[in-house]
């Protein structure tokens, strides 16, 4: 009972924090990022609502939920990847249309997902949320991986010219660490991955919604 209720509350709170963020989006005056504006705008709430969906790993992981550890993992590390060490990270990033694709993607999937949540945890049922939930990933899925690729992209020179978080040789621990590599191969781990999520997904569209 308590366990319910806490997800009540966490899927209601994630559903009001993104729909926030879709009004300060909105009402921005720069909803294409066409004037590198967005970013400082929405930077905070997008902050705290993405790094609550650390908490759906642990959901997972202590089986409160029934999904699958793994693909939710999956799901966060990408987007928190994205967030914190890329967008936080280097300020050209924050400049691109690249934010505003996924910030579209994000933001409309959450507010969907989370309300699918919270309606199936209060035992209602809604067509039109379950249709959403598992249709308009079809696009999102796209349009939000495209952005964070673009945004890791345009991080790369930046990364190659000041060798941000690389552990260089020599040095006391003889341990080396290129953080350029490191994203191009989060780049490239894109091309197995996606089909599986998006497969997933398929899956449960045709399971749902036959």
């Amino acid at each position: 009972m308590l366990s319910k209720l806490y997800l009540i509350s966490y899927n209601a709170l994630m559903v009001l924090g993104w729909s926030y963020l879709a009004i300060l989006i909105l009402s921005s005056g720069d909803v294409l990022n066409l004037g590198g504006t967005l970013y400082p705008r929405i930077s905070l709430v997008l902050k705290i609502f993405q790094t609550g969906a650390l908490l759906e790993i642990i959901h997972a992981a202590i089986k409160i939920v029934k999904s699958n550890v793994v693909i939710v993992a999956c799901q966060v590390y990408s987007r928190i990847m994205v967030l914190w060490l890329i967008l936080v990270m280097f300020q050209i990033t924050q400049t691109k249309l690249a934010l505003s694709l996924l910030l579209f993607a994000w933001t409309t999937t959450e507010i969907i997902r989370y309300s699918f949540y919270a309606l199936n945890l209060l035992g209602t049922h809604s067509q039109m949320v379950t249709y959403l939930r598992y249709t308009l990933f079809i696009v999102l899925y796209p349009i939000g991986i495209t952005g964070e690729l673009l945004s890791m992209y345009y991080a790369l020179p930046e990364v190659a010219r000041n060798n941000t978080f690389s552990i260089l040789l020599p040095n006391k621990y003889n341990f080396t660490f290129s953080f350029y590599y490191f994203l191009i191969i989060n780049m490239l781990l894109y091309i197995p991955v996606f089909p599986k999520l998006y497969g997933h997904m398929l899956k449960q569209r045709k399971k749902v919604l036959g």
